[in-house]
Protein backbone atom coordinates (compact mmCIF):
# COMPACT_ATOMS: atom_id res chain seq x y z
CA UNK A 1 0.00 0.00 0.00
CA UNK A 2 0.94 3.32 -1.10
CA UNK A 3 2.12 5.89 1.81
CA UNK A 4 2.52 8.87 -0.12
CA UNK A 5 -0.68 11.51 0.33
CA UNK A 6 -2.20 12.56 -2.84
CA UNK A 7 -2.50 16.34 -3.80
CA UNK A 8 -5.53 18.06 -1.90
CA UNK A 9 -7.06 19.26 -5.37
CA UNK A 10 -6.84 15.45 -7.29
CA UNK A 11 -8.41 14.04 -3.78
CA UNK A 12 -11.82 16.28 -4.72
CA UNK A 13 -11.86 16.00 -8.46
CA UNK A 14 -12.14 12.57 -7.70
CA UNK A 15 -14.02 11.94 -4.41
CA UNK A 16 -16.60 13.27 -2.61
CA UNK A 17 -16.60 14.18 1.05
CA UNK A 18 -18.88 13.49 3.35
CA UNK A 19 -18.67 15.68 7.00
CA UNK A 20 -20.67 15.61 10.60
CA UNK A 21 -19.61 17.10 13.65
CA UNK A 22 -20.67 16.17 17.31
CA UNK A 23 -20.05 18.68 19.70
CA UNK A 24 -20.09 18.62 23.36
CA UNK A 25 -20.74 22.07 25.54
CA UNK A 26 -20.12 22.12 28.95
CA UNK A 27 -22.75 24.14 30.57
CA UNK A 28 -21.73 27.29 32.73
CA UNK A 29 -24.00 26.26 35.80
CA UNK A 30 -23.17 27.06 38.98
CA UNK A 31 -23.40 22.98 40.50
CA UNK A 32 -23.39 19.68 38.34
CA UNK A 33 -26.06 18.29 36.49
CA UNK A 34 -27.15 16.15 38.84
CA UNK A 35 -25.82 17.30 42.38
CA UNK A 36 -24.83 19.91 44.06
CA UNK A 37 -21.17 20.06 43.35
CA UNK A 38 -19.71 23.24 42.15
CA UNK A 39 -18.29 23.51 38.15
CA UNK A 40 -15.57 25.94 38.64
CA UNK A 41 -12.41 24.98 36.42
CA UNK A 42 -9.01 24.35 37.93
CA UNK A 43 -8.93 23.90 41.39
CA UNK A 44 -7.31 20.63 43.36
CA UNK A 45 -7.76 17.41 42.04
CA UNK A 46 -10.84 15.23 42.92
CA UNK A 47 -11.95 17.85 45.74
CA UNK A 48 -15.34 18.59 43.99
CA UNK A 49 -16.85 15.57 43.74
CA UNK A 50 -19.75 14.00 46.16
CA UNK A 51 -21.24 10.57 46.86
CA UNK A 52 -23.57 11.30 43.71
CA UNK A 53 -20.98 12.47 40.90
CA UNK A 54 -18.88 9.65 42.55
CA UNK A 55 -21.58 7.23 41.94
CA UNK A 56 -21.73 5.85 45.18
CA UNK A 57 -23.96 3.02 47.07
CA UNK A 58 -27.69 4.66 48.03
CA UNK A 59 -26.86 8.46 46.20
CA UNK A 60 -29.91 9.34 43.95
CA UNK A 61 -29.35 12.13 40.84
CA UNK A 62 -31.75 15.38 40.86
CA UNK A 63 -31.51 16.97 37.38
CA UNK A 64 -30.21 20.35 37.00
CA UNK A 65 -33.49 23.11 36.07
CA UNK A 66 -31.06 25.40 34.95
CA UNK A 67 -29.37 22.86 32.57
CA UNK A 68 -32.34 22.15 30.87
CA UNK A 69 -33.55 25.77 30.20
CA UNK A 70 -29.98 26.54 29.02
CA UNK A 71 -30.59 23.46 26.93
CA UNK A 72 -33.74 24.29 25.52
CA UNK A 73 -32.54 27.70 24.46
CA UNK A 74 -29.87 26.24 22.72
CA UNK A 75 -32.34 24.03 20.87
CA UNK A 76 -34.39 27.27 20.03
CA UNK A 77 -31.51 29.27 18.58
CA UNK A 78 -30.52 26.31 16.37
CA UNK A 79 -34.24 26.01 14.97
CA UNK A 80 -34.83 22.93 16.97
CA UNK A 81 -38.47 21.04 17.73
CA UNK A 82 -38.21 20.63 21.60
CA UNK A 83 -39.59 17.41 22.97
CA UNK A 84 -43.05 17.67 24.97
CA UNK A 85 -42.07 14.19 26.56
CA UNK A 86 -38.62 13.01 27.07
CA UNK A 87 -36.06 11.23 29.44
CA UNK A 88 -32.84 10.08 30.29
CA UNK A 89 -31.47 6.79 29.98
CA UNK A 90 -28.13 5.08 31.27
CA UNK A 91 -25.38 4.76 28.89
CA UNK A 92 -23.24 1.59 29.91
CA UNK A 93 -19.47 1.59 29.11
CA UNK A 94 -16.36 0.97 31.70
CA UNK A 95 -13.67 3.07 31.35
CA UNK A 96 -11.54 4.95 34.21
CA UNK A 97 -12.85 8.28 34.13
CA UNK A 98 -16.63 7.49 34.43
CA UNK A 99 -16.60 7.07 38.12
CA UNK A 100 -20.05 4.73 38.01
CA UNK A 101 -19.43 2.94 35.00
CA UNK A 102 -22.36 4.43 33.36
CA UNK A 103 -23.27 8.07 31.83
CA UNK A 104 -26.55 9.55 32.45
CA UNK A 105 -27.01 11.07 28.85
CA UNK A 106 -30.39 11.00 26.63
CA UNK A 107 -30.51 8.35 23.77
CA UNK A 108 -33.88 7.52 21.90
CA UNK A 109 -35.83 10.44 23.18
CA UNK A 110 -33.72 13.72 22.68
CA UNK A 111 -34.66 17.14 24.43
CA UNK A 112 -33.95 19.25 20.75
CA UNK A 113 -34.67 17.71 17.10
CA UNK A 114 -34.53 18.67 13.52
CA UNK A 115 -32.93 21.82 13.60
CA UNK A 116 -30.03 23.97 11.36
CA UNK A 117 -27.69 26.32 11.63
CA UNK A 118 -26.87 28.91 8.26
CA UNK A 119 -23.18 29.83 8.00
CA UNK A 120 -21.21 31.77 5.21
CA UNK A 121 -18.45 30.07 3.86
CA UNK A 122 -16.61 32.34 0.67
CA UNK A 123 -19.79 34.45 0.77
CA UNK A 124 -21.71 31.83 0.44
CA UNK A 125 -24.68 30.43 2.48
CA UNK A 126 -24.56 26.80 3.49
CA UNK A 127 -27.21 25.09 5.41
CA UNK A 128 -25.98 22.86 8.13
CA UNK A 129 -29.45 20.55 9.13
CA UNK A 130 -29.06 19.62 13.22
CA UNK A 131 -30.27 15.96 13.76
CA UNK A 132 -30.55 16.55 17.79
CA UNK A 133 -29.57 18.12 20.92
CA UNK A 134 -29.19 16.66 24.07
CA UNK A 135 -28.14 16.67 27.85
CA UNK A 136 -25.96 14.42 29.77
CA UNK A 137 -22.92 14.56 32.31
CA UNK A 138 -19.61 15.08 31.56
CA UNK A 139 -16.92 12.64 32.14
CA UNK A 140 -13.93 12.89 34.84
CA UNK A 141 -10.44 13.90 33.35
CA UNK A 142 -7.93 11.08 32.96
CA UNK A 143 -3.86 12.29 32.79
CA UNK A 144 -1.43 9.72 31.05
CA UNK A 145 2.23 10.24 32.74
CA UNK A 146 5.20 9.45 30.70
CA UNK A 147 5.48 8.70 26.64
CA UNK A 148 4.09 10.67 24.41
CA UNK A 149 0.70 11.82 27.02
CA UNK A 150 -1.85 9.39 25.30
CA UNK A 151 -2.35 5.94 27.16
CA UNK A 152 -0.04 3.73 24.81
CA UNK A 153 3.09 4.07 26.36
CA UNK A 154 2.21 5.50 29.80
CA UNK A 155 4.10 4.84 32.64
CA UNK A 156 0.78 5.53 34.52
CA UNK A 157 -2.56 7.23 34.46
CA UNK A 158 -4.39 9.86 37.10
CA UNK A 159 -8.02 10.92 37.37
CA UNK A 160 -9.57 14.01 38.19
CA UNK A 161 -13.32 13.40 39.11
CA UNK A 162 -13.61 17.68 39.36
CA UNK A 163 -15.39 17.35 35.60
CA UNK A 164 -17.54 14.45 36.58
CA UNK A 165 -21.26 15.67 36.45
CA UNK A 166 -20.45 18.53 34.77
CA UNK A 167 -23.86 19.24 32.60
CA UNK A 168 -22.74 18.43 29.56
CA UNK A 169 -24.91 19.27 25.97
CA UNK A 170 -23.62 16.76 22.72
CA UNK A 171 -24.81 19.10 19.70
CA UNK A 172 -24.90 16.38 16.47
CA UNK A 173 -25.21 17.10 12.81
CA UNK A 174 -27.29 15.68 10.21
CA UNK A 175 -24.54 14.26 7.17
CA UNK A 176 -23.46 17.39 5.31
CA UNK A 177 -22.64 16.51 1.63
CA UNK A 178 -22.01 18.30 -1.43
CA UNK A 179 -19.30 20.99 -0.19
CA UNK A 180 -16.20 19.55 -2.07
CA UNK A 181 -12.86 21.19 -1.78
CA UNK A 182 -14.62 23.55 1.10
CA UNK A 183 -15.31 21.18 3.06
CA UNK A 184 -13.02 21.94 5.66
CA UNK A 185 -13.77 25.73 5.70
CA UNK A 186 -17.45 24.39 6.19
CA UNK A 187 -16.61 22.21 9.19
CA UNK A 188 -14.71 25.03 10.80
CA UNK A 189 -17.48 27.60 9.95
CA UNK A 190 -20.13 26.02 11.73
CA UNK A 191 -18.11 25.32 14.81
CA UNK A 192 -16.98 28.91 14.98
CA UNK A 193 -20.57 30.03 14.34
CA UNK A 194 -22.00 27.60 16.83
CA UNK A 195 -19.42 29.09 19.39
CA UNK A 196 -20.70 32.24 18.82
CA UNK A 197 -24.59 31.32 19.10
CA UNK A 198 -23.60 29.94 21.93
CA UNK A 199 -21.63 32.49 24.10
CA UNK A 200 -24.75 35.03 22.66
CA UNK A 201 -26.82 33.00 24.81
CA UNK A 202 -24.83 33.07 28.09
CA UNK A 203 -25.16 29.49 28.80
CA UNK A 204 -20.98 28.75 28.52
CA UNK A 205 -17.87 30.46 28.13
CA UNK A 206 -17.27 27.86 25.34
CA UNK A 207 -13.19 28.32 25.52
CA UNK A 208 -11.87 25.19 23.57
CA UNK A 209 -8.36 25.91 25.15
CA UNK A 210 -10.17 24.73 28.44
CA UNK A 211 -12.04 21.30 27.65
CA UNK A 212 -15.32 23.51 27.70
CA UNK A 213 -16.26 23.44 23.81
CA UNK A 214 -14.93 20.43 22.36
CA UNK A 215 -15.67 18.75 18.95
CA UNK A 216 -15.66 15.31 16.98
CA UNK A 217 -15.34 15.59 13.17
CA UNK A 218 -16.89 12.76 11.58
CA UNK A 219 -15.06 12.38 8.09
CA UNK A 220 -16.10 10.21 4.80
CA UNK A 221 -15.13 9.49 0.89
CA UNK A 222 -16.91 7.83 -1.82
CA UNK A 223 -16.90 8.23 -5.69
CA UNK A 224 -19.28 10.33 -7.38
CA UNK A 225 -22.91 8.46 -7.78
CA UNK A 226 -21.91 5.73 -5.37
CA UNK A 227 -23.14 4.95 -1.36
CA UNK A 228 -21.78 7.19 1.22
CA UNK A 229 -18.48 5.70 2.17
CA UNK A 230 -17.23 4.43 5.76
CA UNK A 231 -16.73 7.39 8.27
CA UNK A 232 -14.03 8.04 10.83
CA UNK A 233 -14.42 9.88 14.03
CA UNK A 234 -11.57 12.38 15.16
CA UNK A 235 -11.84 12.55 18.76
CA UNK A 236 -11.83 15.92 21.15
CA UNK A 237 -10.55 18.22 18.71
CA UNK A 238 -9.74 21.56 20.67
CA UNK A 239 -9.14 24.40 17.96
CA UNK A 240 -10.67 25.96 15.46
CA UNK A 241 -7.81 25.30 12.96
CA UNK A 242 -7.76 22.19 14.26
CA UNK A 243 -11.47 21.38 12.76
CA UNK A 244 -10.24 22.38 9.40
CA UNK A 245 -7.02 20.45 9.60
CA UNK A 246 -8.83 17.34 10.47
CA UNK A 247 -10.83 17.15 8.02
CA UNK A 248 -8.18 18.11 5.33
CA UNK A 249 -6.21 15.53 6.79
CA UNK A 250 -8.88 12.83 6.89
CA UNK A 251 -9.39 13.54 2.90
CA UNK A 252 -6.01 13.19 2.58
CA UNK A 253 -5.66 9.76 4.20
CA UNK A 254 -8.89 8.25 3.13
CA UNK A 255 -8.05 8.86 -0.15
CA UNK A 256 -4.37 7.43 -0.27
CA UNK A 257 -6.19 4.21 1.71
CA UNK A 258 -8.97 3.84 -1.21
CA UNK A 259 -6.38 4.58 -3.90
CA UNK A 260 -4.34 1.40 -2.85
CA UNK A 261 -7.22 -0.62 -3.11
CA UNK A 262 -7.87 -0.87 0.66
CA UNK A 263 -10.92 -0.02 2.83
CA UNK A 264 -11.56 2.81 5.68
CA UNK A 265 -12.19 1.00 8.75
CA UNK A 266 -14.79 2.37 11.08
CA UNK A 267 -12.73 4.49 14.48
CA UNK A 268 -12.24 6.59 16.43
CA UNK A 269 -8.99 8.61 15.51
CA UNK A 270 -6.39 11.15 17.09
CA UNK A 271 -5.45 14.33 15.67
CA UNK A 272 -2.34 15.71 16.54
CA UNK A 273 -1.72 19.76 16.26
CA UNK A 274 1.85 19.17 15.89
CA UNK A 275 1.94 17.50 12.36
CA UNK A 276 -1.39 17.94 11.53
CA UNK A 277 -2.13 14.07 10.91
CA UNK A 278 -4.37 11.56 12.67
CA UNK A 279 -3.84 8.10 13.83
CA UNK A 280 -5.81 5.33 14.46
CA UNK A 281 -7.85 4.73 18.52
CA UNK A 282 -10.12 1.95 18.72
CA UNK A 283 -12.76 0.76 16.57
CA UNK A 284 -16.44 2.73 16.76
CA UNK A 285 -19.04 1.11 19.09
CA UNK A 286 -22.98 1.31 18.00
CA UNK A 287 -25.11 2.35 19.85
CA UNK A 288 -26.12 -1.05 20.94
CA UNK A 289 -22.84 -1.60 22.56
CA UNK A 290 -23.24 0.67 25.20
CA UNK A 291 -26.55 -1.43 26.36
CA UNK A 292 -28.81 2.09 26.46
CA UNK A 293 -31.91 1.70 28.83
CA UNK A 294 -34.24 4.44 30.29
CA UNK A 295 -32.63 6.07 33.99
CA UNK A 296 -34.45 4.75 36.42
CA UNK A 297 -33.51 6.56 39.15
CA UNK A 298 -34.56 10.10 37.16
CA UNK A 299 -38.73 11.17 36.06
CA UNK A 300 -38.73 11.45 32.67
CA UNK A 301 -39.09 15.25 31.37
CA UNK A 302 -41.56 17.27 30.21
CA UNK A 303 -41.08 20.88 29.33
CA UNK A 304 -44.40 23.11 29.44
CA UNK A 305 -44.98 24.71 26.06
CA UNK A 306 -45.77 28.18 27.61
CA UNK A 307 -42.61 27.99 29.38
CA UNK A 308 -40.37 26.89 26.19
CA UNK A 309 -42.44 29.98 23.92
CA UNK A 310 -41.38 32.21 27.07
CA UNK A 311 -37.59 31.11 26.01
CA UNK A 312 -37.91 31.54 22.11
CA UNK A 313 -39.56 35.22 22.66
CA UNK A 314 -36.42 35.95 25.04
CA UNK A 315 -33.62 35.06 22.31
CA UNK A 316 -30.80 37.12 22.04
CA UNK A 317 -30.13 38.47 18.28
CA UNK A 318 -28.49 35.97 16.97
CA UNK A 319 -24.64 36.08 15.57
CA UNK A 320 -25.71 36.20 11.70
CA UNK A 321 -28.51 38.86 11.99
CA UNK A 322 -26.08 40.79 14.69
CA UNK A 323 -22.65 41.00 12.06
CA UNK A 324 -25.13 41.77 9.61
CA UNK A 325 -26.36 44.78 11.44
CA UNK A 326 -22.75 45.70 12.57
CA UNK A 327 -21.56 45.92 8.94
CA UNK A 328 -24.55 48.75 8.16
CA UNK A 329 -23.79 50.52 11.06
CA UNK A 330 -20.06 50.39 10.31
CA UNK A 331 -20.46 51.07 6.76
CA UNK A 332 -18.28 48.16 5.41
CA UNK A 333 -17.89 45.96 3.05
CA UNK A 334 -18.44 42.40 3.02
CA UNK A 335 -15.11 41.45 2.29
CA UNK A 336 -14.18 44.04 5.36
CA UNK A 337 -16.25 42.16 7.67
CA UNK A 338 -15.36 38.53 6.45
CA UNK A 339 -11.39 39.75 7.62
CA UNK A 340 -13.07 41.19 10.72
CA UNK A 341 -14.63 37.61 11.07
CA UNK A 342 -11.60 35.76 10.21
CA UNK A 343 -9.16 38.00 12.66
CA UNK A 344 -11.91 37.08 15.37
CA UNK A 345 -12.66 40.78 16.18
CA UNK A 346 -16.47 41.33 16.00
CA UNK A 347 -17.01 41.69 19.63
CA UNK A 348 -14.11 43.74 20.17
CA UNK A 349 -14.73 46.32 18.17
CA UNK A 350 -18.17 46.34 19.00
CA UNK A 351 -16.95 46.81 22.32
CA UNK A 352 -14.53 49.48 21.53
CA UNK A 353 -16.80 51.65 19.25
CA UNK A 354 -19.02 51.29 22.49
CA UNK A 355 -16.31 52.60 24.45
CA UNK A 356 -15.73 55.61 22.32
CA UNK A 357 -13.95 54.82 19.34
CA UNK A 358 -14.97 55.29 15.58
CA UNK A 359 -15.39 51.99 13.78
CA UNK A 360 -12.70 52.80 11.49
CA UNK A 361 -9.91 53.37 14.19
CA UNK A 362 -11.31 50.12 16.39
CA UNK A 363 -10.78 48.14 12.69
CA UNK A 364 -7.44 49.82 12.46
CA UNK A 365 -5.78 48.87 15.65
CA UNK A 366 -7.52 45.53 16.11
CA UNK A 367 -6.94 44.44 12.66
CA UNK A 368 -3.09 45.96 12.47
CA UNK A 369 -1.04 45.96 15.23
CA UNK A 370 -2.56 43.86 17.69
CA UNK A 371 -3.71 41.18 15.32
CA UNK A 372 -0.05 41.32 14.22
CA UNK A 373 1.11 41.02 18.31
CA UNK A 374 -1.36 37.90 18.81
CA UNK A 375 0.35 36.26 15.77
CA UNK A 376 3.64 36.72 17.46
CA UNK A 377 2.68 35.20 20.34
CA UNK A 378 0.46 32.72 19.10
CA UNK A 379 -2.90 33.73 20.52
CA UNK A 380 -6.59 34.44 20.22
CA UNK A 381 -6.61 38.60 19.66
CA UNK A 382 -9.27 38.74 23.15
CA UNK A 383 -5.81 37.31 24.90
CA UNK A 384 -3.26 39.85 23.58
CA UNK A 385 -3.40 41.61 26.45
CA UNK A 386 -5.17 44.78 25.45
CA UNK A 387 -8.84 45.82 26.55
CA UNK A 388 -11.79 47.35 24.01
CA UNK A 389 -11.77 50.03 26.92
CA UNK A 390 -8.10 50.82 26.66
CA UNK A 391 -7.53 50.20 22.85
CA UNK A 392 -10.60 53.55 22.92
CA UNK A 393 -8.98 55.39 25.49
CA UNK A 394 -5.73 55.28 23.66
CA UNK A 395 -7.79 56.40 20.28
CA UNK A 396 -8.77 59.16 22.07
CA UNK A 397 -5.50 60.17 22.99
CA UNK A 398 -4.25 60.50 18.90
CA UNK A 399 -7.67 62.34 18.42
CA UNK A 400 -6.62 65.10 21.66
CA UNK A 401 -3.58 65.33 19.75
CA UNK A 402 -1.88 64.57 22.92
CA UNK A 403 0.09 61.37 20.68
CA UNK A 404 0.73 60.50 17.02
CA UNK A 405 0.58 57.08 15.56
CA UNK A 406 3.72 56.46 16.10
CA UNK A 407 3.81 57.41 20.18
CA UNK A 408 0.60 55.72 20.21
CA UNK A 409 2.38 52.12 19.28
CA UNK A 410 4.96 53.01 21.36
CA UNK A 411 1.75 53.43 24.26
CA UNK A 412 0.23 50.31 22.94
CA UNK A 413 2.88 47.64 23.83
CA UNK A 414 3.45 49.27 27.27
CA UNK A 415 -0.61 48.16 27.20
CA UNK A 416 0.10 44.79 26.13
CA UNK A 417 3.20 44.48 28.53
CA UNK A 418 0.91 45.20 31.65
CA UNK A 419 2.22 48.50 32.34
CA UNK A 420 -0.97 50.35 32.82
CA UNK A 421 -3.77 52.37 31.11
CA UNK A 422 -2.51 54.22 27.58
CA UNK A 423 -3.03 58.02 30.06
CA UNK A 424 -0.42 56.38 32.96
CA UNK A 425 1.82 55.20 29.85
CA UNK A 426 2.26 58.14 28.56
CA UNK A 427 2.45 60.30 31.44
CA UNK A 428 4.88 58.07 32.89
CA UNK A 429 7.15 57.77 30.02
CA UNK A 430 7.02 61.56 29.04
CA UNK A 431 5.56 60.07 25.51
CA UNK A 432 2.98 63.14 25.15
CA UNK A 433 3.24 65.10 21.82
CA UNK A 434 4.75 68.35 22.12
CA UNK A 435 2.92 70.93 20.65
CA UNK A 436 4.06 74.00 22.20
CA UNK A 437 5.35 76.72 19.69
CA UNK A 438 7.56 77.95 22.39
CA UNK A 439 9.18 74.63 22.59
CA UNK A 440 9.47 73.99 19.28
CA UNK A 441 10.69 77.03 17.76
CA UNK A 442 14.65 76.77 19.16
CA UNK A 443 14.65 72.69 17.20
CA UNK A 444 12.75 74.46 13.56
CA UNK A 445 15.55 77.37 13.92
CA UNK A 446 18.55 74.40 14.72
CA UNK A 447 17.27 72.47 11.56
CA UNK A 448 16.78 75.57 9.21
CA UNK A 449 20.63 75.99 10.33
CA UNK A 450 21.69 72.81 9.34
CA UNK A 451 20.10 72.56 6.16
CA UNK A 452 20.76 75.98 4.48
CA UNK A 453 19.93 74.01 1.00
CA UNK A 454 17.03 72.99 1.92
CA UNK A 455 15.54 75.98 3.41
CA UNK A 456 16.96 77.89 0.60
CA UNK A 457 14.98 75.88 -1.74
CA UNK A 458 11.51 76.45 0.34
CA UNK A 459 12.36 80.34 0.23
CA UNK A 460 12.41 79.65 -3.63
CA UNK A 461 8.90 77.92 -3.82
CA UNK A 462 9.79 74.55 -3.57
CA UNK A 463 7.22 74.19 -0.36
CA UNK A 464 7.42 70.15 -0.42
CA UNK A 465 11.18 70.59 0.33
CA UNK A 466 10.02 71.41 3.76
CA UNK A 467 9.44 67.81 4.59
CA UNK A 468 13.06 67.17 4.72
CA UNK A 469 12.92 69.88 7.68
CA UNK A 470 9.94 68.53 9.69
CA UNK A 471 11.61 65.18 8.89
CA UNK A 472 14.60 66.93 11.08
CA UNK A 473 13.17 68.03 13.90
CA UNK A 474 11.13 65.18 14.63
CA UNK A 475 14.02 62.88 14.95
CA UNK A 476 15.62 65.76 17.18
CA UNK A 477 12.28 65.41 19.74
CA UNK A 478 11.87 61.93 19.63
CA UNK A 479 8.62 61.30 16.84
CA UNK A 480 7.16 63.45 20.14
CA UNK A 481 6.36 67.16 18.22
CA UNK A 482 3.34 67.95 16.17
CA UNK A 483 3.93 67.44 13.05
CA UNK A 484 1.61 70.06 11.49
CA UNK A 485 2.87 72.42 14.13
CA UNK A 486 5.99 71.96 12.90
CA UNK A 487 5.32 72.55 9.38
CA UNK A 488 3.62 75.35 10.19
CA UNK A 489 6.62 77.13 11.98
CA UNK A 490 8.94 75.81 9.27
CA UNK A 491 7.10 77.77 7.19
CA UNK A 492 6.39 80.77 9.18
CA UNK A 493 10.02 80.98 10.05
CA UNK A 494 11.72 80.80 6.06
CA UNK A 495 8.55 83.67 5.24
CA UNK A 496 6.57 81.47 2.63
CA UNK A 497 3.04 81.50 3.74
Amino acid sequence: MTTTLPAYDDVVARYEPVIGLETHVELGTNTKMFCACPTDFGGEPNTRVCPVCLGLPGSLPVANKAAIEATIRIGLALNCSIASWCRFARKNYFYPDMPKNFQISQYDEPLCVDGYLDVEVNGELVRIGIERVHLEEDTGKTLHVGGSGRIHGATESLVDYNRAGIPLVEIVTKPVPGTGALAPEVARAYVTELRDVIRSLGVSDVRMEEGSLRCDVNTSLSRPGEEWGTRTETKNVNSLRAVERAVRSEMLRQAMVLDSGGRIVQETRHFHEDTGDTTSGRSKETATDYRYFPEPDLVPLAPDAAWVAELKAALPELPRLHRRRLQQEWGISDHDMQSVLNAGAVELIEATVAAGATPAAARKWWLGELSRRANEAGVELADVGATPAQVAELQGLVDAGKLNDKLARVVLEGVVAGEGTPTEIMTNRNLEVVSDTGALTAAVDEAIAANPDIAEKVRSGKVAAAGALVGAVMKTTRGQADAKTVRELVLARLGVS
